[in-house]
């Protein structure tokens, strides 16, 4: 069964610029984003995410796509590499419409990536784009607590959510991130919600297994729950996995979401 995806009713291919880079801790940066064209998005908070575009090094400009249908993939893989552009998922962290600015956090790992690289050195002015992809955080009604979990790569959307939840909401959040100096302080939660930090503090375990381990030991509460769980795609699929055979969570209940996978790249 795969996660259900709400998309928009209506998308469109929005060209904007950098208008800051703001450092948040030694694993993350905030790219703000913005421009008059950020008038034909409809932030709907939670985990909305976006297709970012990003100039790769050495390409004069961005050239986005034209289409605003799913062939929009197709045209950026006929372009030359000269033009094509990096595409990358990324979630809104948070929108300012009455600004035209949204904010993207970055995880940084110096250049082992292209979007780190690029955030490490994005600067006002620079271009880029970005592509409306809907939410995927759809709770059902009857569930009595939610569960939250991810790496560092889910954090953004994880906070997000939090920002944007109603404050009857009751969960447990895991939060694994590389180091202790990435920790939030001050996170915008319910009451009812407890938020575990996570940090691997340069003990070389692959990025989710602390996660995975930590929420097949704990103390959960009872009743219907409904999970988002994010990031690399060991934890997705394990968590879910140990949720559904051991914990007793029916399938329709559990989104999974493998955001990337241990040494892997992505081309596109």
């Amino acid at each position: 069964m795969l996660p259900k995806v709400r998309l928009p009713e209506s998308r469109h291919m929005i060209t904007l610029e950098v208008v800051r880079n703001t450092r948040l801790s030694p694993h993350f940066t905030t790219v703000t984003l913005g421009g008059p064209q950020l008038e034909r998005l409809r932030p709907t908070g939670f985990d909305q995410t976006v297709r970012l575009f990003f100039p790769r090094d050495g390409q004069p400009g961005l050239t986005m796509p034209t289409l605003s249908n799913e062939a929009w993939m197709a045209q950026v893989l006929l372009q030359p590499k000269s033009r094509r552009p990096w595409v990358r998922n990324y979630t809104i962290r948070r929108a300012r419409p009455e600004a035209n600015e949204v904010d993207i956090e970055f995880v940084l790992h110096g250049d082992a990536s292209p979007a780190s690289a690029w955030a490490l050195r994005a600067r006002p002015g620079d271009p880029a784009g970005i592509f409306d992809m809907g939410v995927s955080y759809l709770p059902p009604a009857g569930a009595a607590w939610h569960l939250l979990a991810g790496d560092e790569s889910a954090l953004p959307a994880i906070l997000a959510i939090l920002d944007s939840a109603p404050a009857s909401l009751v969960a447990e959040v895991f939060l694994e991130v590389p180091s202790s100096a990435d920790i939030r302080t001050g996170v915008t939660a319910p009451d009812g919600v407890r938020i575990h930090w996570l940090p691997r503090d340069g003990s070389g375990a692959i990025p989710g297994e602390l996660a995975l381990d930590t929420v097949k030991r704990a103390s959960l509460p009872g009743g219907r729950f409904y999970t988002w769980v994010a990031g690399e795609s060991r934890l997705a699929t394990g968590l879910r996995r140990h949720l559904v055979n051991e914990r007793g969570a029916a399938k329709g209940d559990v989104a999974f979401f493998g955001y990337w996978r241990h040494g892997r790249a992505i081309s596109l």
